[in-house]
């Protein structure tokens, strides 16, 4: 059985009443994402981690992949926390994981429970394992830099094995710090209204430029009207003005947020680009 792991990594710092509340709100970003992309799936969360299961992994993960707060992800195989179920599994796998000549490590972890073994000790074993089933592809073990490294989490009473990292955008979840308005008319406006949703802010935008690319970012984008009263909820503006052009903001005495005003436009195009290609 795969299931997606779900890492976060900022929300760790928080206070555990806030941190609760942050994954509270990154798992229903999440389930929000995967029902706009039409992805069937199961999000449950236990001891600093989400996890979501779905027949659909590829599609799961490229959804997954939008919602920011999401540090990492991983497909990864399900078995018994002994020691023997975790050998026989891993050493199954490293059979089409490893060819010939290949290096490899086992990156072993527990969350602290009773298994009956360290994470040293299930490395040992479980490399062991591997080296012997695999003896006739010349294999061998490299520590600092190897070819392949198997990973191996052993938490809440489940042993995840996988094989890779996939990096996400990280951040905090979206809606988690308030709501602003966005003056959005050219790249550097999508830019900055994207970097304030990263930070956790739900963002609402003056017009239809970049639109249909933040809205991949939040299902639920909405546009404010400019010429309409400002929200009491509403915290301040979100601008891509440059230095110069300070005195053109409309800000109706809130604060305005300029979080590109350092960046050159090669910058700002490499975020774009970026973010256009997810």
């Amino acid at each position: 059985m795969e299931v997606i792991l779900v890492r976060y990594c900022e929300i760790g710092l928080k206070s555990d009443p806030v941190r609760r509340r942050f994954e509270s709100i990154l798992k229903r970003n999440m389930v929000d994402m995967l029902a706009n992309d039409s992805i069937e799936a199961i999000v449950s969360r236990s001891n600093a981690r989400l996890y979501v299961e779905t027949n659909d992994v590829n599609g799961a993960v490229s959804s997954l992949r939008k919602v920011f707060g999401i540090a990492s992800l991983s497909v990864a195989t399900i078995c018994d926390t002994d020691i023997d179920s975790i050998r026989d599994k891993v050493t199954e796998m490293s059979k089409e994981d490893l060819q010939h000549g290949d290096s490899f490590a086992i990156d072993a972890r527990r969350d602290g429970g009773n298994y009956g073994y360290t994470s040293m000790e299930l490395e040992k074993v479980v490399g062991a394992a591997v080296l012997e089933t695999n003896s006739d592809k010349g294999i061998k073990v490299n520590l600092s830099k190897p070819d392949k490294t198997i990973f191996i989490e052993v938490r809440s009473n489940k042993a995840y094995i996988f094989t890779s990292y996939i990096r996400c955008y990280a951040g905090l979840p979206l809606g988690s710090q308030g709501k602003v308005f966005a003056y959005v008319n050219d790249d550097r406006g999508v830019v900055s209204a994207w970097l304030m949703m990263k930070r956790g802010c739900k963002v609402a935008v003056s017009s239809d430029y970049g639109f249909s690319l933040l809205s991949k970012f939040d299902p639920h984008l909405k546009k404010f009207d400019p010429a309409e009263s400002v929200p009491d909820k509403v915290l301040g503006f979100v601008s891509g003005n440059r230095l110069e052009q300070l005195d053109g903001i409309d800000n109706k005495g809130l604060p305005v947020f300029m979080p590109t005003i350092g960046m050159n436009d090669g910058t700002i195009n490499s975020i774009v680009s970026q973010i256009m290609d997810d």
